[in-house]
């Protein structure tokens, strides 16, 4: 099936069997009735099992531009064990685009499991020593990957920029319940950016850093909302004590709530960003945070039964 996209794009999106409106699930637990709060969950990682989440929220007007703009290749930055990378691979496999990875640090034979998944589904993958990556959006870094690869369609690491943005600010519109608060995992603040644009009045929506010290993300949610052209309404702010230690951290707590949470909704939380978020969801109930009667949305990208 065709149906009309962002930018007159045909998204072909029975070819992909991309499930949006994607589903809310109240989340029955004791530690939320005894506090008279409703729970629910987004479940954004129900999308599509290789585009899921705000991967696919980010990238679709993304692609919209890049077919657009005559772009046969799409060329993005990631580590390792980007989700970005994997979704960024999996999007060139079913829309027909070439992909380029350009992976930070040197290459390691053989490929871990999520870069062998992402040369699988055709992406071809480069890399950049450290320093150099730390400069990645330079025009001389740049203009070297265009003479190496030729043109493509540049999306930065992580896929958030202001089309993105207008990607997740589509989100809160499929919610067909009145709700008081949205919560979302932040890493480079796009989500974020694009839910809160997305908000009705008096809802509010809180990001959770999954990196330490990041006090440079609350200007950059701003800038993404600026550049997306959409009003930065106020309505929003990022919690910063739940990173477990930084980026890609975790500890015997974090180990603990994941198993926990798993023995008692049979979902197992990714963990890098929605595990993190979700403990401090569940940490700023029991403190009181939200008033009896306040109804939780969770913004839930990744998790497996």
């Amino acid at each position: 099936m065709t149906v009309p996209g962002p930018l007159g794009w045909p998204r072909w999106v029975g070819k992909l069997d991309v499930r949006v409106p994607s589903p809310c699930d109240e989340l029955r637990d004791d530690r939320v009735t005894r506090r008279n709060v409703r729970l629910f969950l987004k479940r954004d990682d129900l999308i599509h099992p290789e585009i899921s989440g705000n991967k696919w929220r980010k990238l679709d007007h993304n692609l919209a531009a890049a077919a657009d703009g005559g772009h046969q290749a799409i060329l993005t930055f990631g580590g390792a064990y980007s989700n970005h990378i994997r979704a960024v691979a999996a999007a060139g496999h079913y829309f027909g685009f070439r992909s380029i990875g350009v992976i930070r640090g040197e290459e390691r034979l053989p490929l871990n499991w999520s870069l062998a998944y992402a040369v699988s589904r055709g992406m071809k993958l480069a890399y950049l020593d450290r320093i150099t990556y730390r400069h990645k959006t330079s025009t001389e870094v740049i203009e070297r990957l265009r003479e190496q690869h030729g043109d493509f369609y540049l999306l930065p690491e992580g896929g958030s920029n202001n089309l993105a943005v207008l990607g997740c600010a589509e989100l809160p519109a499929e919610i067909s319940f009145d709700f008081d608060i949205i919560c979302c995992p932040c890493g480079t603040g796009g989500t974020l950016a694009g839910i809160a644009a997305g908000l009705g009045r008096a809802q509010t929506a809180i990001g959770f850093s999954a990196l330490k010290g990041c006090c440079s993300l609350e200007a950059r949610v701003t800038e993404l909302q600026r550049e997306a052209g959409v009003v930065d309404g106020g309505n929003w702010t990022i919690d910063h004590d739940f990173h477990f230690g930084g980026f890609a951290r975790r500890t015997s707590e974090l180990e603990g709530f994941i198993e926990d949470f798993k023995r008692r909704h049979g979902l197992a939380l990714e963990r890098v960003y929605v595990a993190k978020m979700m403990y401090g969801v569940f940490a700023r109930l029991e403190r009181g945070d939200w008033p009896p009667g306040a109804v939780v949305q969770h913004f839930l990208s990744y998790a497996l039964r």
